[in-house]
């Protein structure tokens, strides 16, 4: 995986004014349940307020720079396929054009199990099918854009649409357990 350099690291503490790990902490856990987790943005007086109770003050001072928490909170789904497309660049070996498929797995399960339980059924099935050994860009777009899109129940799937195959073997190997009663496809989620 990618490498931050220190100067990197240092600029980037230092543009969010985080100054120990348990506010980094804390900033992570807040852009997880954000763009992740895909709960309520933070209120600029919650936020502020909460942390002046914890601290027994009256101080409306935040833990670090909130600035860019409330950019992403304000266009969350551009944020979240910014991060996203972050995640792909930063798996992918330097020079390379795909990331293995053992780690797009492991992104994918953290990056969009939260929001579409479609995915866990096409982590189930990768290994199974066992013929793909990587995810280039255009998958890893598809898959996010497979997830937005299609019905967990895949009745809205168009087989005749611009899908990777790697999709279309999974849709046909998801009807498959359907057709052989061996396990119902979960419900759509709101």
């Amino acid at each position: 995986m990618a490498k931050f350099t220190r100067v990197e690291w240092s600029h980037g503490m230092g543009l969010l004014e985080i100054s120990s790990l348990p506010v980094l902490a804390q900033a992570l856990r807040e852009l997880e349940d954000l763009l992740i987790r895909d709960k309520e943005a933070l209120t600029r007086s919650a936020s502020a307020s909460s942390q002046a109770r914890k601290r027994g003050g009256a101080s409306t001072k935040e833990p670090y720079n909130r600035t860019r928490y409330r950019e992403y909170a304000s266009d969350r789904k551009a944020a979240f396929a910014d991060l996203y497309q972050f995640c792909f660049t930063l798996a992918k070996p330097p020079q390379a054009r795909n990331i293995d498929l053992e780690t797009a797995m492991a992104l994918w399960s953290v990056l969009l199990a939260p929001r579409y339980s479609i995915i866990n059924d096409l982590i189930t099935f990768l290994p199974v099918k066992g013929t793909y050994k990587g995810a280039n860009k255009d998958i890893w777009n598809m898959v996010h854009e497979f997830c937005r899109v299609v019905d967990p129940s895949l009745s809205n799937y168009e087989a005749d649409g611009a899908w990777p195959s790697l999709l279309d073997d999974f849709v046909a190997w998801m009807k498959s357990k359907t057709d052989d009663g061996a396990e119902a496809v979960p419900a759509k989620e709101e």
